[in-house]
């Protein structure tokens, strides 16, 4: 197995490793010499992804994990790192999608996506952080989303978690500086997995609503050797492919111009045969 040595005989911990992007991950860390340890609350698939790894001639272990629960979360990344010596990557990957407009949400919708997407990615930060700075290195990356940069209508709860995992992660980046730990944020526009065909959705056509959301898409293992230039490139904000830049860059400097974008996305989602 070919490897590369910013990954090479690193231990790296990925949740939400059995699909998308975390298997996308795992799989190209695995090639790179990476012992990679996959979690997921599907544990059969986490499984498969291990063993596809070790086929492969890689290193990989495999674990359920319910991103929801701090004590267990708390438990795999203190494991992982007693077993092996050090943590040198986690990657807070797993996450769902919310679809719909506001007022048709009740608070259990805001519950479920908060706890995944936000609370998930703050329970692998906090456990792995102090380990981290006890060792003086280690590289969180908290996948996120341009979702998390830009405006979002009509996938609002989800638009909320990821602008908190790219505060979460510009914030804690500067403060774990001078302990030795990086801190990226990964935000890509819409990659080829299966986030959007299982969101659940709200007074909507789903496969209607993200039809031409998975024509565009990128292709995930193109995804995840992006992902992984931009960690060995220690970036803050792991921004792609181009379409997700120049969103960033107009909401930044043309606000108007993004309004327009944003008025027929909420257009395009009331019109008729959309929900």
């Amino acid at each position: 197995m070919a490897s590369t040595s910013a990954f090479e005989n690193k231990i790296a911990i990925v949740s939400g490793a059995a699909s998308g992007i975390g298997r996308a991950l795992c799989m190209e860390m695995g090639r790179r010499g990476a012992i990679v340890v996959a979690t997921d609350i599907n544990q059969a698939g986490a499984e498969r992804v291990a063993s596809d790894i070790a086929s492969a001639g890689g290193a990989a272990h495999a674990a359920k994990l319910d991103v929801t629960r701090a004590e267990d979360v708390g438990k795999l990344v203190k494991d992982t790192a007693d077993e092996h010596g050090r943590l040198d990557y986690i990657f807070n990957n797993a996450g769902i999608a919310v679809a719909g407009e506001v007022y048709d949400m009740n608070l259990d919708h805001w519950r479920r996506i908060v706890d995944i997407n936000l609370w998930g990615v703050i329970y692998g930060t906090h456990a792995a952080y102090p380990i981290m700075v006890k060792q003086r290195f280690g590289h969180i990356v908290n996948v996120a989303s341009a979702a998390g940069l830009v405006a979002f209508p009509t996938c609002t709860p989800y638009a909320t978690t990821k602008h908190a995992v790219v505060g979460l992660s510009s914030s804690l980046r500067e403060e774990a500086r001078d302990f030795g730990v990086k801190v990226s944020a990964v935000c890509p526009t819409f990659i080829k997995t299966n986030i959007f065909a299982a969101a659940e959705t709200v007074n909507a056509d789903g496969k209607a609503l993200f039809s031409s959301v998975e024509q565009g898409a990128m292709d995930v293992d193109e995804a995840a050797r992006r992902i992984l230039r931009g960690v060995e490139r220690n970036q803050r904000i792991i921004v792609f492919p181009r379409q997700a830049r120049l969103f960033w860059l107009l909401h930044r400097l043309h606000p108007d111009a993004m309004r327009l974008v944003y008025r027929g996305m909420v257009k395009q989602f009331r019109s008729p045969g959309s929900a």
